[in-house]
């Protein structure tokens, strides 16, 4: 395919700008999928993450239909609805092997271009053989941006070996925290309390399963005691990037419990934990997650087409790709927003 297209070129949050560039010529095994949907990640509005590589354009959570294929792919026809995950592991290194896919070399390299906030995308024939899921006919493009994030939040479910029943905290309701909630609901949590500092997300986390959403000043541990029958919480996990959280959640953790860190701290934190004291006698377990695999993939798309998961509701802004820069402040400030979509 011939042509230019537009896409958002982010020089940082308060600066996306619709740039044109050439559409994405294919090579062997590849495949060019017009975007129909791209949902804005938190991890896109970290500046200090980015910084390093701008201008690029951004965007890995992405749905829309096949467009072209390039030579040698099999399988696939050109009109398909797809899903499709920018990070994808080897398979055969050390880490594949061991079960930890989302720690393998591969997975850190791998991703599309340019980015999903533009008209089209190029999917290397890496990505089109282990990270492009065909979508339900029920499941929609918006829906289906959800399988990257919601595949996330499943790895991270694996990672805090939640079981049924137990009794789940999550520190911050954004839209991480949410899927976190919305999961865990849906895979037999048994109480679930949220924090925010927003009332806005308070109440939307009630909607998506919480039993209580307490403000982050609220919480303390003997105020959990009282909601969970003198227990603590089993799983804590961590969605909020303030350095704060990490001593509450470290008080609000069972004997036995995991806190599962999800969201990375600011750049250069160091935090000073007594091992002995919190973990060597209680025996809890502090985990991190990144990423999901490709099963957590298959699972989410699963979990969404039979409708366990009404990732849609999540949705407060649908915005075109002009508007992009507006997207980012409203994922920047997230004072008005849930999950904010760009469809090119």
């Amino acid at each position: 395919m011939d042509g230019s297209m537009r896409v958002a070129m982010y020089y940082n949050n308060a600066d996306v700008r619709v740039e044109s560039q050439p559409i994405p010529k294919l090579g062997p095994g590849e495949m060019l999928v017009r975007v129909r949907a791209s949902g804005i990640c938190g991890s896109d509005v970290m500046f200090w993450y980015r910084r390093h590589k701008v201008p690029l354009v951004l965007g890995h959570e992405i749905a829309g239909e096949i467009v072209q294929l390039g030579p040698g792919v099999e399988g696939w026809q050109v009109g398909e609805r797809v899903a499709a995950s920018h990070h994808v592991p080897c398979n055969t290194c050390h880490y594949c092997r061991r079960g930890m896919q989302t720690t393998c070399d591969t997975i850190r390299s791998t991703t599309f271009d340019p980015g999903g906030f533009s008209e089209y995308v190029r999917l290397p024939a890496i990505n089109v053989d282990r990270g492009t899921y065909r979508l339900p006919e029920s499941v929609s493009f918006e829906e289906g941006t959800f399988a990257e994030p919601v595949a996330c939040a499943l790895h991270g479910n694996r990672r805090s070996q939640m079981q049924i029943g137990d009794t789940v905290l999550v520190l911050g309701s954004g839209i991480a925290g949410l899927l976190h909630i919305h999961c865990a609901r849906a895979l037999g949590a048994g109480l679930i309390v949220a924090t925010d500092i927003n009332d806005y997300r308070l109440s939307t986390a009630m909607n998506f399963g919480a039993d209580h959403a307490l403000s982050a000043d609220q919480l303390t541990p003997e105020l959990l005691r009282e909601l969970n029958n003198g227990l603590l919480a089993d799983v804590v996990i961590i969605c909020a990037s303030a350095t704060s959280v990490f001593e509450q959640a470290l008080q609000c953790l069972e004997r036995g419990g995991t806190l599962l860190v999800f969201a990375p701290t600011g750049p250069d934190v160091k935090l000073p934990l007594d091992f002995n004291e919190i973990f060597w006698r209680t025996q809890r377990t502090i985990t991190t997650s990144y990423a999901g695999a490709p099963a957590d993939h298959i699972r989410a798309l699963e979990l969404i087409r039979a409708g366990s998961l009404r990732v849609s509701e999540m949705i407060t802004h649908r915005l075109p790709l002009e508007r992009s820069q507006e997207g980012f402040g409203l994922v920047e400030r997230g004072d008005e927003s849930i999950k904010v979509i760009i469809e090119p």
